[in-house]
């Protein structure tokens, strides 16, 4: 069951639509935080031999975060996924065996530029999605995941192409407290942030993030294109995710599956709710498949 919000006057009136799942499923968009893995971040081996039997039906099951490039790749490998990637929250599209680019939104470089100085004066981290690499302003992970900017913001800008910029800290006042500097900003957009920010009964611990990018940036445009590119159609797809940033997916493709975890607004535009992410939610949906 689908459920849609109509905007009439100033209230909301919910529409229901009864959509069945694609007789023919050429792809699967699964999101990772809250979705695929649990509050520990791990994928469970369930979840794991369920996405391994799906991908044996010749379906691609491509892994659609928010997280950047390197890390979403590291995590389709880990789960037996396609080697397909959307990162960036639909900043990019990755064919990781290839190596090859098939689609990049790079974001306005002028306002990569004053995103920088609003992080820079507030005192807190600016990551820039760039290819691979996050690079920062400071280095918190020295695992070899952030790259640190050497030269001036300027200079970066002019010769790299970033798809995505993160404003983070772990103090939730001080990063919601940049949010009308950031809205102020044109050509981009807040398409993901902490859930803390939006839910005040959301646990605050960790790094407190507004996920930044162009104002067309966002997972379901990113599935458009990949599956123009693969000559899928739309209809044949299913997506599974828990987060506001999914909804552009569950928009987008011809079944959605909302996580039992996620916010009501968000599982009020999808077509089915599955189980927790702690409760092997994908699991228990992708095994009704096979």
């Amino acid at each position: 069951m689908k459920y849609v919000y109509v905007r009439i006057n100033t209230t909301y009136k919910i529409n229901k639509e009864e959509v069945d799942k694609p007789k023919m499923i050429k792809a699967i968009f699964i999101d990772i935080d809250g979705t695929l893995r649990d509050s520990k971040e791990q994928i469970n081996k369930r979840t794991i031999e369920s996405i391994k039997k799906v991908a044996s039906k010749g379906i691609l099951v491509v892994i659609c975060s928010g997280r950047p490039r390197k890390y979403t790749e590291d995590i389709s490998k880990q789960c037996n996924a396609s080697k397909y990637i959307i990162c960036s929250n639909g900043g990019a599209i990755y064919d990781y065996k290839e190596k090859r680019v098939i689609y990049e939104n790079v974001m306005d470089k002028d306002a990569c530029i004053d995103l920088y100085k609003i992080a820079v004066e507030a005192g807190v981290r600016f990551i820039m999605n760039v290819g691979e690499n996050r690079v920062v302003n400071h280095i918190k992970h020295h695992d070899g995941s952030e790259i640190e900017m050497k030269t001036n913001i300027e200079t970066f800008i002019k010769e790299n192409n970033v798809v995505q910029c993160v404003i983070v800290d772990e103090d939730l006042e001080k990063i919601r407290k940049l949010k009308p500097a950031i809205e102020k900003i044109k050509k981009v957009k807040i398409n993901n942030q902490h859930k803390a920010l939006i839910d005040s009964n959301t646990k605050q611990g960790g790094s407190i993030y507004y996920d930044i990018a162009n104002m067309d940036c966002n997972k379901g445009n990113a599935i458009k294109k990949f599956c123009k590119t693969m000559s899928i159609d739309l209809s044949d797809t299913i997506a599974i995710g828990d987060g506001h940033n999914d909804i552009s997916m569950f928009q987008m493709v011809g079944y959605s599956v909302a996580m039992e975890n996620a916010a009501e607004d968000v599982k009020a535009y999808a077509n089915e709710v599955t189980a927790t992410n702690e409760e092997n939610g994908v699991a228990q949906f992708l095994e009704k498949l096979i």
